[in-house]
């Protein structure tokens, strides 16, 4: 099933925030660095929210085209591992198999029925234990502790206590926590080791003032931080819902204040001045006198945003490639998801149609010894081909 993931802000539009409408007349440095970030605010959110469109449209055609084959080849799996489970625990079978083709049916009817667990046939559990001479249950403790032991070998330490009734999910969670914890504690090693020899070649230097540059710099992001707290305060003072009579005003005013604090949190200066534009309390005309230097301190925040932006659109789009299977070097893109959708049709429809064909003819009499001796031969053929590959892979 799709997984989920966190959906992209909403789309904002800029166009109040630009300092002058396109060829109006010549801009400034400043105003031209600040339209830059803006444009690029709107195309990336505009990236995030055709990524959004194009995942649910994608998640739309599995559920209506491939979810249904999905079903119906279960459907068939489960049959055909009932059938083969009913012949196997038969006191008198009408046929008489020899052990390795019984052993070849045992197996058949392990694989399926664990599938199908996997699945989520949790009734296939019992099929499976009713064959097999380990549990489904005790395979995957043993999966999970084999697991444990190699992640352990590869970290060089162990990450949890000693539980033979860890499932792999657990395991997993424990090895994940510990390695952003080894992450977390290297990054603050270097930031502790980055502030030492930062301490150090100030105290060399004799702490000398900082630069014009620097001190520069430390002024606008100073004028920014004020800008985007004053902005706050007044959305803040007028959108108060206490203060409002109205209910549905209040409910519209709670639900604006919420967005406020959500984009102050995260020092979204557009989504502010938008919200600001809104609820009509900005001079339409206002960003149009802002001297250069005010302009500069606005465009750290907008940098600041855009990179931030730039985060989230790839984590974004690593979070649909894994969960649409794409493969590596193939782009996130209409065309990508057409291809993959229609090969998973493809897939499941020739399997399907196997599963068709070979539970028709094992329900045949006689059928089921010459399609054992088919399966067999697919096996060995499979078992060649892995061979081949490994040999390959060491050369």
């Amino acid at each position: 099933m799709p997984r989920s993931h966190s959906s992209p802000p909403p789309v904002v539009p800029t166009d109040a925030l630009r300092v002058l409408a396109p060829g109006a007349s010549p801009l400034s440095a400043a105003a031209r660095a600040y339209h830059l970030q803006l444009a690029r605010i709107d195309k990336l959110k505009a990236q995030l929210a055709e990524m959004e469109a194009l995942s649910l449209a994608h998640r739309q055609a599995l559920t209506r085209l491939v979810f249904p084959l999905n079903q119906q080849h279960q459907a068939l799996m489960k049959q055909m591992a009932l059938w083969l489970d009913a012949q196997l625990t038969q006191p008198d079978p009408p046929f008489k198999l020899t052990p390795a083709q019984r052993q070849l049916m045992v197996q058949m009817v392990c694989n399926l029925s664990a599938h199908l667990v996997v699945a989520g046939h949790a009734d296939m559990a019992a099929v499976h234990d009713r064959h097999s001479p380990a549990s489904l249950a005790d395979k995957e403790r043993a999966h999970a502790q084999d697991m444990k032991a190699q992640l352990e070998a590869m970290m060089g330490e162990s990450f949890m206590p000693h539980d033979p009734d860890a499932t792999l999910d657990e395991v997993m969670a424990a090895a994940k926590a510990r390695m952003q914890q080894a992450v977390a504690e290297e990054e603050a090693a270097r930031e502790a080791t980055a502030a030492k020899r930062k301490a150090k070649k100030a105290a060399k230097a004799g702490a000398k003032a900082p630069n014009a540059a620097q001190a520069l710099q430390a002024a606008l992001q100073g004028d920014a931080d004020t800008s985007l707290r004053t902005l706050y305060r007044q959305l803040a003072g007028a959108l108060h819902p206490d203060r409002e009579p109205d209910e549905q005003e209040r409910l519209r005013k709670t639900a604006l204040m919420s967005e406020a604090n959500a984009a102050y949190a995260r020092k979204d200066i557009v989504t502010l001045m938008d919200i600001q534009q809104r609820v009509a309390l900005a001079d339409p005309h206002a960003v149009t006198r802002l001297p250069d230097d005010k302009l500069k301190a606005l465009t750290l925040l907008v940098k600041a945003q855009v990179a931030e932006l730039e985060r989230q659109r790839a984590r974004t789009q690593q979070s649909l490639c894994h969960e649409f299977d794409v493969p590596p070097g193939m782009g996130l893109n209409a065309n990508t998801l057409k291809q993959l959708q229609m090969e998973q049709e493809a897939d499941l429809s020739e399997a399907v149609h196997m599963l068709q064909t070979d539970l028709a003819l094992v329900q045949q009499p006689g059928g089921l010894k010459p399609w054992l001796t088919r399966q067999r031969k697919l096996s060995q053929q499979m078992a060649h081909a892995h061979a081949r590959f490994q040999d390959w892979g060491a050369g």
